[in-house]
């Protein structure tokens, strides 16, 4: 049987056309992602209940000609399984009941076990597996270490997660314990998440580009190395595409290339023809159209995504994506259109 086109893309080997995803693709945008979330009650209801994880998963391959399917699930599932006490406040996102505030809670943290306090991601992950019956891969993913550090120092989202790199300069060696933590607790996570059926997995560096250049090596670049270093290490995960998306960080691309990873997630702030000169033929690059252009009507959409296929240019190794999540006020038209403008564009 011929192999995915977007495991072929990660792998930088030939396709019959460029494959595409899109970050956030099962979400408000969808009516019937707003009804299966009624139905649960609330976002974490929907997300630990396998069932309902599996259906809104399935919702976007139903609806669009997508050429993958990622995992329905949240990034702060780890420190939620440390008892930090994950909840959602409707209009302010994440927030943790039980924050890191003193090095002592810090030094108190265990790595979880993904079959035991994670049961309902790897549970989703077989169930989803199964209901896909190959007509596309299962993307699994995590945090990273340092964006679930951020929240789990400061208890919520924010602008400028203050509180987290005041303990970064204050106390390093406490901040280096939890990035290390969380390192452990993300490579078992994703350990985990490929023997229950994903075949590939990403990290969320969500707020890696909040660091200056020296921090960002230090606290967020050396933790994701490890985890690349890691899972290219063992024979269970070897073989298993890594994605390492660090949102706001293209001055490290070439650092981040060379972690060992098989391909970069790109924000929409830089030319996908820089970033491909910049990391040769180390990695695949996924991205990275402006996800408001999605607003614009259905030309401007196929005029923009030309264009980025343009920046990117002949020969393998472009998967097609957003350069961030898709967002809540998206008509799914339009996203139709950008999966089929891709699909047309692309072919070889």
């Amino acid at each position: 049987m011929t192999e995915h086109r977007f495991l072929r893309a990660l792998k930088r080997e030939p396709v019959d056309t460029t494959p595409v995803w899109i970050m956030r693709q099962a979400g408000r945008y969808l009516p019937e992602y707003r009804a299966t979330r009624e139905r649960a009650g609330s976002f974490l209801a929907l997300a630990k209940t396998p069932e309902l994880a599996c259906e809104v998963t399935l919702q976007p391959i139903e609806r669009f000609e997508l050429d993958a399917a990622i995992l329905f699930s949240d990034i702060l599932t780890i420190p939620d399984a440390m008892g930090l006490g994950l909840h959602f406040v409707d209009g302010e996102g994440p927030k943790f009941r039980h924050p890191l505030r003193s090095r002592e809670a810090i030094m108190k943290l265990g790595v979880p076990d993904p079959e035991t306090d994670l049961r309902y991601v790897t549970d989703a992950l077989r169930l989803i597996r199964h209901e896909l019956a190959d007509r596309v891969p299962l993307i699994g993913f995590s945090g990273s270490p340092w964006t679930l550090a951020c929240y789990m120092i400061e208890g919520s989202g924010s602008s400028n997660f203050s509180s987290a790199k005041a303990l970064m300069w204050n106390d390093p060696k406490a901040m280096h314990h939890l990035l290390d933590i969380n390192t452990r607790a993300v490579c078992s996570y994703l350990a985990a998440q490929a023997a229950a059926g994903a075949q590939t997995l990403m990290v969320f560096d969500s707020w890696g580009g909040m660091l200056a250049p020296d921090q960002f090596v230090e606290f967020s670049q050396r933790y994701l190395t490890t985890i690349a270093q890691t899972l290219k290490g063992d024979p269970a995960t070897r073989d298993i595409p890594l994605i390492l998306f660090s949102k706001g960080a293209n001055g490290h691309l070439e650092g981040l290339a060379d972690s060992g990873c098989d391909a970069l997630g790109l924000d929409w702030t830089i030319r996908l023809s820089e970033a491909r000169e910049r990391v040769g033929s180390r990695v695949a690059l996924q991205g990275n159209l402006d996800p408001a252009t999605l607003a614009a009507n259905p030309e401007a959409i196929r005029k923009a995504v030309r264009e980025t296929m343009q920046s990117f240019g002949d020969g393998p190794g472009h998967v097609f994506n957003l350069g961030h999540g898709i967002t809540p006020d998206i008509d799914p038209d339009h996203v139709k259109v950008l999966v089929d403008a891709v699909h047309e564009f692309g072919r070889r």
